[in-house]
């Protein structure tokens, strides 16, 4: 009985160790075939360029989730810095970058996590937001907000794109 207790708890300390939570609001249906347009990501962590490369897993997804017609913002917004600018000034440019371009949905992201946990294992952990915006009146109409951790000897990459995944699957696209 107590070898069975052990693997009980061992079996639950392993599936918690890869745990993924994602929540997703709005069901409004999406145009795939509009003009899309990813705006910076935000950086609320300590891990230079997060947003960066969550911004570069994020096209790649919504281009393969049926996303057409995707643009990224002009790299001249950006000022050129190791760490990247948070701040709203950015933000205001690229929707206004978008609207000119006549853009019809913009996704835009924050990352509150992107690093290794400290620890004998250091297993992986990314956390994540995600919003669609419609730029003919500005609503959100779609966002995800999510946290993942995986295992001990997984890319920190690879849990972020499970997890951004997740988040661009919820988005409801018609074709």
């Amino acid at each position: 009985m107590r070898i069975i207790k052990r693997f009980g708890i061992v079996f639950l300390a392993a599936w918690l160790a890869g745990c993924s939570t994602v929540q997703t609001v709005g069901g409004e249906k999406l145009a795939g075939t509009a003009n899309w347009a990813l705006l910076p990501f935000a950086n609320h962590t300590e891990t230079p360029q997060a947003g960066l490369r969550a911004e570069a897993i994020a096209a790649s997804l919504l281009r393969g989730q049926g996303v057409a017609r995707l643009q990224t913002y002009p790299a001249g917004l950006v000022a050129e810095t190791l760490l990247e600018p948070a701040d709203r000034q950015l933000a205001d440019k690229a929707m206004a970058w978008a609207r000119a371009q006549g853009v019809r949905y913009a996704v835009r992201g924050e990352v509150n996590e992107w690093r290794y946990k400290v620890g004998i294992d250091g297993e992986p952990a990314v956390g994540l937001t995600l919003q669609v915006l419609d730029l003919n009146d500005g609503r959100v109409v779609y966002s995800a907000v999510g946290g993942k951790s995986g295992w001990s000897r997984e890319a920190l990459s690879a849990v972020a794109q499970k997890l951004m995944k997740d988040m661009v699957a919820g988005i409801p696209l018609t074709k």
